[in-house]
């Protein structure tokens, strides 16, 4: 088959080559990929320091060409969205059943590709919090991927939002998403009235301030890191004496989080398919394309989410 691998001598440190098909276990279908999306931790991360000849990706959509043989997952020609650990980039991929979500007839599988990292992040960090019907919720770095969908997520879910972006030109496309206020200077998070939870995408001092707006009893869920920095919490910061006690700070991995993802991948294609959920896809291209559109998410020119076609 055909995949974009891991080669450091290509510009963009990746190349479209010829490797062995996957052999998938008992327990993963095969799938054809007709369309992937990528995330900034794989052009961040995952390209530049990857292994050359592997091939990397963690979201696609595709369709079952080959069912599980312990008798797992849907069945052959059915339309799925898949998550792995890697393997995405390719005409085929072995997934496992438990992290692949059926997705209904004629939907486009370009923006439904862009579900299980960002869409499943957001959905499992908002259940993290508790019941957000009629509370309030804080997302930072919502001009992302990640935050996009959370908005979305958490203003159907009952939640009074508010975005919090460095972007002030993202003010009014956030408001669309469901955010019920947008916040462009950290220092204007003192001033809020506490949060019930927050869905912390950025890390360092966006981490300290969001933490700093918690109600009592508020959850604050560490789901990226993009701003690369340590967070320093000034002495005081964690007292429990201001009413503000019982505060809690929960990290947050998606792929040792997924009992029942499939079933939530299959809920979010549903939204998707008939347009209740707006995954933001702000380049499709082909695969050829594929370093030039890295290289753009990597320097945040995408507003949105890259979709890549496979076929």
């Amino acid at each position: 088959m055909k995949a974009l691998t891991i080669d450091h001598s290509a510009p963009g440190h990746l190349a479209l080559a010829t490797v062995a098909d996957p052999r998938p276990a008992a327990h993963q279908a095969l799938i054809e990929v007709r369309s992937f999306s990528l995330n900034a931790g794989e052009v961040h991360h995952v390209v530049p320091e990857g292994e050359d000849g592997t091939v990397p990706g963690w979201d696609a959509a595709g369709v079952v060409v080959r069912p599980a043989a312990d008798g797992s997952g849907p069945a052959a020609g059915t339309p799925v969205v898949t998550l792995g650990p890697d393997g995405a980039w390719a005409e085929l991929r072995a997934v496992d059943t438990a992290l692949l979500g059926t997705v209904p007839e004629g939907a486009d599988l370009g923006p439904v590709s862009t579900l299980p990292v960002a869409a499943g992040t957001a959905l499992r960090a908002l259940r993290r919090i508790g019941p957000i019907l009629g509370r309030r919720v804080l997302v930072t770095g919502a001009g992302g991927g990640v935050g996009r969908f959370t908005l979305q997520l958490a203003a159907r879910g009952g939640a009074h939002v508010t975005a919090v972006t460095s972007d002030p030109a993202k003010a009014d496309a956030l408001r669309a998403l469901g955010a019920d206020e947008v916040v462009t200077d950290l220092a204007d998070l003192r001033h809020l009235e506490p949060v019930h939870g927050v869905v912390e995408l950025v890390g360092g001092a966006h981490m300290v301030a969001a933490h700093g707006a918690l109600a009592e009893h508020g959850v604050l869920v560490a789901a990226g890191h993009i701003a690369g920095d340590g967070e320093h919490f000034p002495f005081g910061a964690l007292f429990g004496n201001d009413r503000r006690h019982n505060r809690q700070i929960a990290t947050f991995y998606l792929l040792d989080d997924a009992a029942g993802l499939g079933a939530d991948l299959t809920w979010l294609a549903g939204l998707t398919a008939r347009g209740e959920l707006d995954p933001q896809v702000a380049l499709r291209t082909d695969w050829t394309q594929v370093a030039r559109a890295a290289a753009e998410l990597a320097g945040r020119r995408v507003p949105g989410k890259a979709v890549i076609d496979v076929r």
